[in-house]
């Protein structure tokens, strides 16, 4: 069973306060917070309020294992378990789905901190509990927001039915889990035309995770926009250098020099992200320049 080595140097108590862990950096917990988190979590007696702080910690890259894994796949599959708990146990699975996807487990087994089994244990539970009518809504909304960061065949349905159901929380869903399983420009464009903020927002980042170039126009707008709400600017400034990077740099650059430091930051945050060849035609004009003061 993979264990991911903590970095606190000492034990936890059996006083010690979750809340207190929840304000605290996951690099200085003590070594043993990720066996505290699985005997609360594993506790069915424990304190209600205790356990979905548990569940929630529990999915940080900091700490998450396979025996962790399990108990959050056991809470949020059980109908027994209060609601809040398995929404928070259906969250904290994401990260680990989305890491094991990206780094997959043919080359260093390190790469991730659960067994490829326990990975598809995961996907097998969050799979089966989607479907079910008789869990919860917001239950079976976050078991989709969390497996599609690790997408398979059946999230496409899933996303298309969840968006054309018409339900505003269905959609706001579906608009999020676009960002992550690629195949619906349409609705994303139609999502960014939402009055409402929130789909406007899950709209916006869809567009720049899947680099929507027809979004471009609306997404570049609102980046510059001075009226533009804060959440929607801050994630238009993100979005607009996955859609057209080199127009985007720009942008980006007057961005920088905003007087606003979250706005200048997010500018200076996207420029970081450009690729070298974003960059490449001043790579050239400097040569050009360089090559006709050589000649004169």
């Amino acid at each position: 069973m993979k264990r991911k080595s903590h970095g606190g140097m000492h034990r936890l108590s059996s006083r010690t306060d979750l809340r207190t862990l929840s304000e605290t950096p996951p690099w200085e917990w003590p070594r043993d917070a990720g066996d505290i988190f699985f005997k609360v979590l594993a506790d069915r007696l424990a304190d209600g309020a205790d356990r979905i702080i548990a569940a929630r910690l529990a999915g940080d890259m900091v700490v998450v294992n396979d025996a962790l894994c399990d108990a959050l796949v056991r809470i949020a599959s059980h109908a027994d378990e209060t609601e809040e708990l398995r929404v928070a146990a259906a969250i904290a699975l994401g990260p680990v789905l989305e890491e094991a996807d990206t780094f997959g487990f043919e080359d260093d087994p390190d790469d991730v901190p659960i067994e490829e089994a326990t990975f598809h244990r995961i996907q097998d539970a969050l799979q089966k509990i989607y479907p079910d009518e008789s869990v919860p809504k917001l239950v079976r909304r976050r078991v989709l927001e969390a497996s599609v960061r690790s997408p398979q065949d059946w999230h496409r349905d899933a996303i298309a039915q969840a968006y054309s159901s018409g339900d505003r929380d269905w959609m706001l869903t579906a608009v999020f889990a676009m960002r992550s399983v690629r195949g619906f420009p349409n609705q994303i464009l139609e999502a960014l035309r939402s009055g409402d903020s929130d789909i406007h927002f899950e709209a916006i980042c869809a567009a720049g995770e899947g680099e929507l170039d027809a979004a471009w126009d609306h997404v570049a707008a609102l980046a510059q926009g001075t009226g533009t709400s804060k959440p929607l600017r801050l994630a238009s400034i993100e979005a607009i250098g996955s859609i057209r990077p080199q127009e985007a740099r720009g942008i980006l650059l007057g961005l920088t020099e905003s007087e606003d430091e979250e706005i200048s930051e997010a500018a200076e945050e996207a420029l970081s992200m450009l690729e070298p060849e974003d960059w490449a035609d001043d790579e050239e004009g400097d040569e050009d320049e360089s090559g006709d003061d050589w000649i004169h």
